[in-house]
């Protein structure tokens, strides 16, 4: 007996999936847990096995092409049996779960239209091909600017690609019927030889939305749009943490990034700060007793966020491997559901892109997120003498609901502290 397989729910914000790969084609044998395909979702590329041992007797989803969780993807069976009839069992099977209101026949409408049409039109008066817009708008126009006209006729006009309010209506009271749309010669207005002067080309190319970018705009959106935002912005003094990052990359072997510390500084402060380690769940608070801190890695597609799981038990060599690994995968879309999944709080660094100060947007269901800036060098005053500094500046984005400006400050200035003396985030 044939199997229909359908497009897989492969993440938890998937809607909608498109077919990367197939590595069978239909005649081809199928081994229940053989690589059957490759799903990009609006996260990674994802391998997809067969759940079922057959012939791939037929293919729903072209390479390429984007449909629906839930639509039929192939067709698994033995050899010689009635795909088309398949089809239509499972094409019968959604339209029953379909609700009544959805199933309402368009028969009588069509019905009532030919008799319409049926009917003696009277004699019309010729009509000059200039005055035939003012005519359509005063015999088949009311004066709320609503056409009358049948269904057929609307549908003919749009097929056509006609403008029904300008079809002289000859039906009854002046409603416009299918003779008119079809008997219909638009107006040409008679060219008056003006030819305007070409200064350059114009144009353009539209990019198909990805499954990545139209789960950050709804994601993000949402977000935005639901969550109260309010910005805390703290200036931190480097010095000391670009000595204590030049001591240790000294050592053969090690390699550490300012990120790195940044990640490891913030999984500490949230330990001290568990309300800024909290999610709004919209009838409670969570107040999260571990630390994942989701990094943001910028990918052509958009951005995905790889967790860093118990950040404040590891060291900064351990995360900052782990931050190159995602970061490889990402771009390799390589990255599974447990990579991004469970993230507590949120950094996203563009410091190495010579930005020095911006807000960031709260990635759900974390309450806060902080968004940092590259190390600056600027006169500052140290001792009562104005003398050169390394400042970077760091700004929190809260969710008001569960972060308040004091809890948000708290959390900075311990921030500040773990980076202005890095010797701490060894202790």
């Amino acid at each position: 007996m044939a199997e229909v397989v359908l497009m897989p729910k492969l993440s938890d914000t998937m809607t909608e999936g498109v077919v990367a790969e197939w590595h069978k084609k239909v005649g081809d044998k199928v081994v229940s847990g053989e690589l059957l395909a490759e799903i990009e979702t609006d996260k990674a590329t994802m391998e997809f096995e067969s759940f079922y041992d057959g012939v791939l007797l037929h293919i729903g989803i072209q390479k390429g092409e984007t449909a629906p969780v839930n639509d039929v993807l192939a067709i698994i069976g033995e050899e010689g049996e009635d795909v088309e009839a398949i089809l239509a069992d499972v094409k019968k099977g959604q339209s029953d779960n379909e609700p009544e209101e959805k199933k309402e026949v368009a028969a009588p409408t069509e019905e009532k239209e030919e008799k319409v049409e049926e009917k003696p039109a009277a004699p019309q008066p010729e009509i000059k091909q200039e005055e035939q817009t003012s005519s359509a708008a005063s015999v088949s126009s009311s004066s709320d600017g609503r056409v009358f006209a049948s269904p057929l006729a609307k549908k003919l006009a749009a097929d056509k690609g006609i403008d029904i309010a300008l079809v002289p209506g000859t039906g009854e009271n002046g409603r416009i019927v299918k003779r008119d749309v079809e008997n219909y010669v638009p107006y040409e207005r008679p060219n008056v030889g003006y030819t305007p002067a070409a200064v350059g080309t114009e144009s353009y190319t539209d990019e198909p939305i990805s499954q990545m970018r139209k789960t950050i705009a709804k994601r993000l959106a949402e977000s935005k749009f639901t969550a109260p935002h309010f910005y805390l912005t703290q200036e931190i003094d480097m010095d000391e943490a670009i000595k204590a990052r030049k001591a240790i990359n000294a050592v053969d072997g090690v390699k550490v990034s300012f990120n790195d510390m940044v990640v490891k500084a913030v999984a500490l402060a949230l330990r001290k700060h568990p309300t800024v380690n909290s999610a709004w769940l919209g009838d409670k608070i969570r107040r999260n007793d571990h630390v994942h801190i989701g990094v943001a890695v910028a990918v052509p597609d958009g951005l995905l966020v790889p967790v860093v799981r118990f950040a404040d038990g590891k060291g900064l060599q351990q995360i900052g491997a782990e931050v190159k690994d995602f970061a490889q995968k990402a771009k390799d879309k390589k990255l599974q559901p447990q990579d991004w999944e469970g993230n507590t709080f949120t950094i996203s660094n563009l410091g190495m892109y010579g930005i020095e100060e911006f807000t960031a947007i709260i990635n759900p269901p974390d309450s806060c997120i902080l968004a940092v800036g590259g190390i600056k060098q600027v006169p500052v005053v140290k001792n009562g003498a104005v003398v050169p500094g390394n400042i970077m500046k760091v700004t929190l984005s809260c969710d008001h609901r569960v972060v308040d400006g004091a809890s948000g400050s708290e959390f900075l200035n311990t921030l500040k502290l773990y980076l202005e003396n890095p010797v701490m985030m060894l202790v």
